[in-house]
């Protein structure tokens, strides 16, 4: 159990940190509180990387395995504040709630996982085996995965357990996420000669239509592949008495475990080959979206728009042990996947780290007007923290 004086350090830092706007690129108030959160509970390093990840480590006093509680600081935009029941970025504790944004995507287990670790290496007196590290991190929201491999260079984990919304059950993986950049070339004209140039919009057309009958998979975790429309726009804009001579649509594109940058766009190259050959005036590209962003170190991130899916068995060692001692606790969650994509896509996905999902807080709650996190869920994945680290570090 948590004593009053836990409790209480739980919920102040987790309400210091909603209190921070703290948009992508901007997170650096919440990164110093955590900071200084971590220096106070006797961490034995606290960094700011490059990116502005925040990194804290306490170490066993026994050699053992490397163990990372993961977690991110940005948030998304409030939106209108008038729409809120309460300031979006108030962090009060109202109703057995903490209401604001960040509470559930995903502040409050970054305070959560930060405590944790504190906890338990004080009720040992650092006699355990290992290696703690809890990171709150930067630029999740746009770029997940991206950020992470620099905390997963300089830690070198042997378990990472995200702190993701998963209402306390356990994530064996995900599903990972792509954007995917579709662009069509033709020739302007004035449209009261339309069939002297090539329209760029009616080739997009074409594409799309080419594109969405695509088989994309299913799998019996993580569900079907997925390929949607999410934009499009033409060149000229306004085209005001202008055949478009250029057309590009992006597809939001959610991946199965195995697929590949490579693998992905194969299909949709091989459809605009043959759209192609049957067209001379067929001309197209397909690509990933490239993202780059400003940190506020003043360093960019960048990469193109492409996180793996990852997956482990349920069967898998510290798969069992984890719930050996969630059982142990009285405590019996689900076994499932995420849909929505995480930082897992580096570490479960691109490193193959072992890596497992488990965090206070619902999804539907993520993201929305008077978002919040429950205060006993809360403070219970605050003690089912402490039971992860016992069952890895052993």
């Amino acid at each position: 159990m948590l004593d009053m004086e836990r409790r209480k350090n739980v919920e102040d830092l987790c309400s210091a940190l909603v209190r921070e706007e703290s948009l992508s690129g901007r997170e650096e108030k919440a990164a110093a509180i955590l900071r200084e959160a971590m220096v106070a509970m006797g961490y034995d390093e606290v960094v700011i990387d490059g990116y502005g990840n925040c990194i804290g480590l306490i170490k066993g006093k026994r050699p053992g395995k490397t163990v990372l509680f993961d977690g991110h600081l940005d948030v998304v935009p409030a939106g209108d504040a008038s729409r809120w029941t309460r300031p979006p970025y108030s962090g009060e504790v109202k109703d057995g709630k903490m209401w604001g944004r960040g509470t559930s995507d995903m502040k409050c287990a970054v305070g959560s996982m930060a405590c944790a670790a504190a906890f338990f290496a004080e009720d040992n007196g650092r006699d355990f085996p290992g290696e703690l590290y809890v990171v709150g991190g930067c630029h999740e929201e746009c770029f997940e995965g991206v950020a992470a491999r620099e905390v997963s260079a300089r830690t070198k984990p042997d378990y990472v357990i995200i702190g993701e919304a998963s209402q306390l059950n356990l994530k064996v993986g995900q599903r990972g996420r792509a954007e995917i950049r579709l662009e069509t070339f033709g020739r302007p004209v004035h449209s009261s000669n339309p069939e002297t140039g090539i329209n760029a919009v009616y080739k997009m057309i074409e594409l799309i239509d080419r594109v969405r009958k695509m088989p994309l998979g299913e799998h019996p975790l993580l569900g079907n592949g997925i390929l949607e429309l999410v934009d499009i726009k033409s060149a000229p804009y306004p085209g005001d008495s202008v055949v478009p001579e250029y057309c590009v649509a992006n597809f939001d594109r959610r991946l199965l475990v195995g697929e590949t940058p490579e693998s992905v766009l194969a299909p949709i190259q091989a459809i605009i080959d043959d759209l192609a050959k049957a067209d001379p005036d067929f001309k197209a590209k397909v690509s990933y979206v490239h993202g780059r962003e400003k940190c506020y170190t003043g360093e960019y991130i960048e990469a193109d728009r492409f996180f793996p899916a990852w997956l482990f068995s349920p069967n898998d060692a510290h798969v069992r042990d984890v719930l050996r001692e969630f059982a142990a606790m009285g405590h019996e969650p689900e076994i499932g996947c995420w849909h929505f994509c995480t930082n897992g896509s580096h570490y479960g996905g691109e490193a193959g780290i072992k890596t497992l999902g488990f965090g206070p807080g619902d999804l539907h709650t993520a993201h929305i007007i008077d978002e919040y996190m429950p205060m006993e869920q809360l403070m219970l994945a605050t003690r089912l923290y402490m039971g992860i680290m016992r069952a890895l570090l052993k």
